[in-house]
């Protein structure tokens, strides 16, 4: 079975290629996520393919392989960017993530968060899938932003529905539109709303547990970047752990508390500027600096410099 409004997309033929290569270009599109190969075959049918849909980066990814797993390792040397939207299209796929395991079969969707381990289970059969790359900064700067990954919703759901309709009106929609800065926004307002969680925050993670607590402590920054509460002292006080324990945690993965939330900050703000570059209405640099919760313009500026090698200025000349 393959989705109708998808199927201009997807070649009727899948080619093979060599297992190394498959995994070569995986990584190339989506960051570290490691393949492993079925009862050792060394050729993969089918192919990982990238497209822009009205200015927003949309994977394909098909395959009859094992496994996809992504983890702690990997994720400390690609920090994930992204909330990454599946719409499967052909093929059943177990998903899990967060001790959370879903089966998608086409027309479902789910939501994956690149910052978090995940195991994707392809046993051995040709799976075929759409994964389109949410900025992670953006989904998290507007309420709701309390969600639920890992959450499958079935393909007669009116919300899986809204969302497959939305990918397939991007994918026709060249990002030089006059209208794909509102359909990325509509896109994200929609997501939000498909996957939002009732129950108000994060489970508490054990305090024992170092890993937990980073992971609860990452959760923490992200959804309340821009609030003026947000402080490593605020941080420690919320998962109720010393300044010291805190800051020993974030040497692990090579960084400080402080840091991590001006580099958290400084992506939301690449990101608006790079909607604003496109088109869509952020306001001038100065109000995107303090809207992404900088108060100092020249410390915003040396920052940002620092961070991505060039000014605030360039990108949206850019």
């Amino acid at each position: 079975m393959q989705l109708q409004e998808f199927s201009n997309w997807t070649p009727q033929v899948w080619s093979q290629a060599p297992f190394e290569e498959w995994r070569h270009k995986l990584h190339s599109v989506c960051g570290r996520f490691n393949p492993f190969g079925w009862e050792k075959r060394n050729l993969v049918n089918g192919g990982v393919l990238v497209r822009d849909a009205a200015g927003m980066e949309i994977a394909q990814v098909a395959g009859d392989i094992g496994v996809v797993r992504r983890d702690e390792h990997d994720i400390r040397h690609d920090y994930g960017e992204y909330f990454f939207l599946l719409v499967q299209l052909q093929g059943t796929c177990g998903v899990e993530q967060q001790g959370q395991q879903s089966i998608i079969s086409p027309g479902d969707c789910i939501l994956v968060d690149s910052s978090l381990p995940s195991n994707f289970y392809f046993n051995g059969q040709f799976i075929n899938h759409l994964s389109v790359h949410l900025p992670r900064q953006l989904l998290l700067a507007e309420r709701p932003n309390d969600f639920e990954v890992s959450r499958r919703l079935g393909a007669e759901d009116p919300m899986s529905t809204m969302l497959r309709a939305l990918v397939a009106k991007m994918l026709q929609t060249p990002a030089s539109h006059q209208r794909s800065g509102e359909l990325r926004q509509l896109l994200l307002h929609a997501t939000r709303q498909a996957f939002a969680t009732d129950t108000a925050g994060v489970p508490l993670c054990p305090k024992e547990r170092a890993s937990g607590r980073l992971e609860f402590a990452r959760a923490l920054v992200d959804r309340h970047l821009t609030a003026e509460c947000l402080t490593p002292q605020w941080l420690a006080g919320r998962l109720g752990v010393s300044m010291r324990t805190l800051q020993e945690d974030f040497s692990t993965v090579g960084t400080t508390i402080t840091s991590f939330i001006r580099d958290r900050r400084l992506r939301l703000a690449r990101d608006r500027l790079i909607e604003k570059q496109r088109g869509a209405e952020g306001g001038t640099i100065a109000e995107i600096a303090f809207s992404s919760g900088f108060n100092d313009i020249s410390y915003f500026n040396r920052c940002f410099k620092k961070a991505f090698d060039c000014s605030p200025t360039d990108v949206v000349r850019r």
